[in-house]
């Protein structure tokens, strides 16, 4: 994970880590799970059996950096296009990177269930490293309940990366490190299969056959693979791994289970996440000042993939309301160079200090979210209001180390803009009559 990565993936867990343990009777205990290469569970039935038909088939890869690169992903896909000749298989790409299943369960049905997959690789173990447990329970769960019950015929597959500081540790004891453990307490309630490449990877590297790391000024040595230059994202080489692990296990797998529908058992966690959703901003929502980019220019079109709808107003008192019925809400939106800050203000109180949307990365802009309020009684009707403050966050982290720079332009580090591509929720919008 690159340092934007882990930057983006601290802001995540910033929010979710917020949310209440679960309130059941008999409340899951997290237990450290046996590292095992592949647990087919309930295979995959439904797309092999699709796949061996010569039928269209549609290969959707849920993750984060690791998953983007044009590494594994491209590698399988490939995989079964070559395996199964007769089909037409196509790839749904919905990985974005520093992102963890916190964000990934909210982006399910927009990224995801529209494009209508068949088989849904789902890969956070990297990115969900410094999680709690039940926070990887709620998000994880969520994922599996709204893809079956959109579609109880897609597959799901788990896929266990690796960051090279910390995790093998645990695979050296025969152990899987703390995310994976969480993420394999979903898979065995839900009989989801498995395949933990990252544990391949410590093999590899306990026989002598592997290097986890080597400098870019480094030649790689003769007669071992070099995995990554940083510590998870993979060389080719070492996407080869992934992918081998990957192959073989679908071809291990053989579908235990008959083509079929899967069941939805009783859930795991009783606060899960099922509920997550990406609402479109409205109109409604918006005072005179808001304008929605267009996907053939600029912002617009660099982040038309993940944010369809991206609306923007830069002038201070500009204000998004609306009301909804649940127990947590957000803002999936971009931090940047000119970034303001909102005010925030949830059924009457307003929030004491203004949230800044420029942090000291923002030479650039990125995807983002923005905690509006949490622990919020699920069964009540609430009203949010974001509002941007008339005065600029401070940029000096940013400027002053960007300034000694060629092609510094101090012009762009200014502004009180917000860019929001809609309200993420666990619950539901009510419209205003």
């Amino acid at each position: 994970m690159h340092r934007f990565g882990k930057l983006l993936v601290a802001g995540f867990l910033a929010v979710f880590l917020a949310a209440p343990v679960s309130s059941g009777a008999d409340k899951p205990v997290y237990k450290q799970a046996r590292a095992k290469l592949v647990r087919p569970r309930g295979g995959m039935p439904n797309v092999l059996a699709k796949l061996n038909a010569g039928k269209e088939v549609a290969v959707g890869y849920l993750g984060g950096s690791i998953t983007a690169q044009a590494g594994w992903r491209v590698m399988t896909l490939k995989w079964f296009q070559n395996t199964y000749p007769k089909a037409k298989v196509r790839e749904i790409n919905a990985a974005i990177g520093g992102t963890p299943c916190g964000l990934g369960v909210f982006r399910l049905q927009q990224d995801v269930l529209r494009h209508k997959p068949d088989l849904v690789f789902v890969e956070f173990a990297v990115n969900d490293g410094g999680t709690r447990a039940e926070d990887i329970w709620r998000a994880m769960e969520g994922i599996v309940r709204q893809i079956w019950t959109h579609d109880p015929t897609i597959d799901i597959c788990y896929v266990y990366t690796i960051y090279t500081r910390g995790m093998p540790n645990d695979y050296a004891k025969g152990l899987c490190p703390r995310s994976v453990s969480a993420m394999e307490m979903i898979a065995d309630h839900y009989s989801i299969p498995s395949i933990n490449m990252g544990m391949r990877v410590v093999q590899l590297e306990q026989s002598g056959k592997l290097i986890y790391k080597l400098p870019k000024e480094t030649p790689s040595p003769e007669g071992k693979i070099v995995f990554a230059r940083d510590d998870c994202h993979p060389l080719p080489a070492g996407h080869k791994v992934y992918t081998d692990v990957i192959t073989k296990a679908i071809v291990s797998m053989k579908s235990p289970a008959q083509p079929g529908p899967h069941a939805i058992r009783s859930p795991f966690i009783d606060d899960h996440w099922q509920a997550a959703k990406i609402v479109p901003l409205k109109k409604t929502m918006l005072t005179g000042g808001w304008k929605e980019l267009t996907k053939d220019k600029g912002l617009g079109r660099r982040f038309a993939k993940y944010m369809p709808e991206l609306w923007e107003a830069t002038k201070p008192g500009e204000k998004i309301t609306f009301r909804f019925r649940g127990s947590k809400v957000l803002l999936y939106d971009l931090l940047g160079p000119d970034g303001g800050q909102a005010i925030i203000t949830v059924d009457g109180k307003r929030r004491d200090k203004p949230a800044k949307r420029f942090d000291s990365f923002c030479t650039y802009h990125r995807i983002a979210t923005l905690n509006i309020a949490d622990k919020l009684a699920p069964d009540k009707v609430h009203t949010v209001e974001i509002e941007i403050h008339p005065d600029q966050p401070d940029r000096s982290a940013v400027t002053n180390r960007e300034k000694s720079k060629k092609h510094f332009d101090p012009k762009r580090y200014e502004g009180t803009a917000m860019r929001v591509a809609g309200v993420m929720i666990i619950g539901e919008i009510v419209e205003d009559r």
